[in-house]
């Protein structure tokens, strides 16, 4: 009986270690076929109600044309525009990302390039919108009396 409960205790000892050793090994990574001059973009103070745009450059380092799946902003005030066109091994693409500053207030918004199917990079542009004066200079309150006059 004990050499049965012992044979048992080291059977479940071994399953044990080689699950752990099973799960600690990484996956093989897949190779990288995309690179980003930058992956992020601080527009600084901007004023509200004036949309701004920076251009993210891409380079297709693989050996194969890449197709860009998709380019999914966080949210409808950032909008990307991209080449729907193959990217040739070496050569480079463009995303170009619009913020609409229509809201006061600091933003930190992402894009994320969808490629390779289901591969991913993701993008960030922040700034801070502050609210314009709604006129170009202030009000000269003795213009209005000069025109009485």
């Amino acid at each position: 009986m004990k050499s049965m409960l012992l044979l048992v205790c080291f059977a479940a000892f071994a399953f044990v270690t080689q699950a752990q050793t099973a799960a600690s090994t990484p996956a093989p990574k897949a190779e990288e076929v995309i690179q980003l001059k930058e992956t992020s973009y601080d527009f600084g103070k901007i004023p509200q109600g004036r949309p701004v745009t920076h251009n993210f450059e891409i380079v297709n380092t693989g050996k194969e044309p890449l197709m860009l799946d998709n380019v999914q902003a966080s949210c409808g005030c950032t909008t990307p525009e991209w080449s729907k066109e193959a990217i040739q091994p070496g050569a480079t693409s463009i995303i170009k990302v619009g913020y609409n500053s229509a809201t006061e207030g600091a933003f930190n918004k992402t894009i994320t390039i969808i490629y390779n199917t289901n591969q991913t990079k993701t993008l960030k542009i922040t700034g801070t919108v502050y609210k314009a004066p709604t006129t170009s200079a202030p009000v000269n309150a003795s213009l209005s009396l000069l025109k009485n006059n």
